[in-house]
């Protein structure tokens, strides 16, 4: 069997999403990304000409590179759309990156929306190095994490962004323990707590004892006399 022609195999291709996952989003800035995939399975198959311009007609009765001829013209057109104003989209991205501030989120999730940004800057060929993207993360905290701050600051060699993030990570989790509640048995409800008997003795009744004292000398009572009246009576 034949070996199948390269620009076969490209006619062939009836979604160019199984082959380019990237969907291509002026939003996204991910323009750059999406062009080198798609110019890297041009060459594979060998029609990356017709992208680029090299490609021109065998003759005036070409009819497959008729077929692809307007390519180039596409492919220019979409290049200008992305690519206008782009220093102004760097510019605007440069400020989101610089006044980023963590907020009520998590060391995680702000920590990917600045590599986010900083990866949509390197797709408009402004990037920011990894230094730059450090003080950044450090300027973006509150100031629970003023202690973290200065060891990252002082830290030699100066951390990456990926080392400054593992650092910041477990801090997060120090701090959440420490904020833990105490446990049942150091609360004053417990039933281990001491207790203070703020009740008043109440005062003797001193009728009742006057009456109780009286009925102790009746008759036959002799716990209470003395010796010698019973020596008197022999």
């Amino acid at each position: 069997m034949a070996a199948q022609n390269p620009v076969e195999r490209a006619f062939r291709i009836t979604n160019i999403k199984h082959h380019i996952p990237v969907t291509l989003d002026y939003q996204d800035h991910n323009y750059d990304a999406w062009r080198e995939l798609l110019l890297t399975h041009c060459l594979a198959f060998d029609v990356l000409g017709h992208v680029d311009g090299t490609s021109v007609p065998a003759n005036d009765n070409d009819t497959p590179w008729q077929k692809r001829g307007t390519a180039r013209d596409i492919w220019l057109r979409i290049e200008n759309q992305f690519r206008n104003n782009k220093e102004a989209r760097a510019l605007q991205l440069d400020h989101d990156l610089r006044t980023t501030k963590i907020g009520d989120r998590s060391i995680q999730d702000y920590c990917q929306t600045l590599k986010s940004t900083s990866d949509l800057l390197a797709n408009l060929d402004a990037p920011v190095n990894d230094r730059t993207l450090v003080l950044y993360l450090l300027n973006g905290l509150n100031k629970k994490y003023d202690n973290i701050i200065n060891v990252i600051k002082h830290k030699d060699p100066f951390p990456t962004f990926d080392d400054a993030k593992s650092m910041l990570l477990n801090e997060e989790n120090r701090l959440k323990r420490n904020q833990k509640t105490p446990s049942n048995n150091d609360t004053p409800s417990s039933s281990t707590a001491l207790t203070v008997n703020t009740e008043k003795p109440q005062p003797r009744n001193n009728k009742n004892n006057r009456k109780q004292y009286n009925r102790g000398r009746g008759r036959g009572n002799y716990g209470n006399q003395r010796p010698w009246n019973n020596w008197s009576q022999q």
